[in-house]
């Protein structure tokens, strides 16, 4: 069975525009602000696809809005699919202030019409979030709700640690942790169905790519591109539409801009080691990504917005104080170090 023959199915529990209702940490220190749960869950699944894609499986993003979408109208999308499984994500909780709580479990229903093979999905989902992540591992556990038990495919659920638990909270927030837990949950898919996981941070995994290139990286390559704001079509070309966003994200990442993605240009799609000098007036995909680092450890940045300004630079010094580093706000490779840590 090749690899593009399986169907899985990519869910993110509840809505960030508007936010669901009560899904959201208390007032984090430092931020001055809540957490929605998901802000999470969709980078967590977001991570999952582009894992996916990479195994070349063909994947359905049940839920492609920033509304919170009903669970029973989940479900009749999930079913008129046919998916050959499917994995949620979400985060857990335990009161309404932070507390000691913490830790990552995963779920499937007993009730689900193939609930044996459900459980073997969530089991080999946690065994790979237990060799990877650093969270306290909480096990394997029932769980009766629609996207589990209503469902007509295999299906777990991860809730990958506690919004009440300050470190976890701001865990949320940290691109290497949601990228982790997607990439985990594609090692466990793989193990599931016994094809080998092709890892995300090796360069040579990576084609080049050109107008009139076809396949699951041209996929991946658009849906990228689409995580940067770009909006294009996820269809496998390579057209005209893609090469321009190309051109323009090379030209904002001061790369060359020849519309071909080759190694330096996926590096810089996937933020991947190592990371290049950073300081005041640089702008890109690893300003964004550091950006993101910087308040994942509770210093505000004002925008996440690629472009290194004032409010980055402030932030970036404040980092530097508070971790015994020279105070210079230029992002080398000590202030990378600490910061690129979950």
């Amino acid at each position: 069975m090749a690899n593009e023959d399986f169907y899985i199915g990519a869910n993110d529990e509840h809505g960030v525009n508007p936010p669901t209702a009560g899904k959201r940490t208390p007032v984090v220190p430092g931020l001055n602000r809540v957490i929605y749960e998901n802000e999470f869950n969709r980078a967590a699944k977001n991570a999952f696809i582009e894992a996916c894609m990479r195994q070349d499986f063909s994947v359905y993003d049940v839920k492609p809005e920033l509304q919170d979408i009903s669970i029973s109208q989940r479900v009749v999308r999930i079913n008129r699919q046919n998916l050959t499984l499917l994995v949620t994500f979400a985060y857990n909780a335990f009161g309404t202030s932070f507390n000691t709580a913490s830790g990552f479990e995963v779920f499937y229903s007993p009730r689900n019409p193939k609930a044996t093979q459900s459980r073997e999905l969530a089991e080999d989902i946690y065994e790979s979030l237990k060799q990877g992540t650093q969270q306290n591992a909480r096990g394997v556990k029932t769980l009766d709700v629609g996207v589990l038990s209503s469902v007509n495919c295999v299906s777990a659920l991860i809730e990958a640690g506690f919004m009440t638990n300050l470190r976890e909270a701001l865990l949320m927030l940290n691109p290497l942790f949601t990228t982790e837990v997607g990439e985990e949950a594609c090692q466990g898919v793989c193990k599931y169905l016994g094809v080998n996981y092709i890892p995300r941070d090796n360069l040579a995994n990576y084609p080049l790519l050109k107008n009139g290139s076809r396949g699951n990286f041209t996929y991946l390559l658009q849906f990228l591109l689409n995580q940067y704001g770009y909006r294009l079509s996820v269809d496998g070309i390579f057209g005209n539409a893609t090469r321009d966003a190309v051109i323009d994200f090379q030209k904002n990442n001061s790369l060359s801009a020849d519309g071909i993605v080759g190694n330096n240009t996926w590096k810089y799609l996937l933020t991947l080691p190592t990371y290049p000098l950073q300081r005041r007036s640089f702008r890109g995909s690893y300003v964004r990504f550091m950006q993101q680092l910087l308040e994942s450890n509770g210093i505000p940045v004002g925008s996440i917005d690629g472009i290194f300004g004032a409010n980055t630079e402030r932030a970036v010094r404040t980092f530097q104080q508070t971790n015994g580093l020279s105070v210079d706000g230029i992002v080398g490779a000590n202030t990378w170090a600490k910061l690129a840590t979950t």
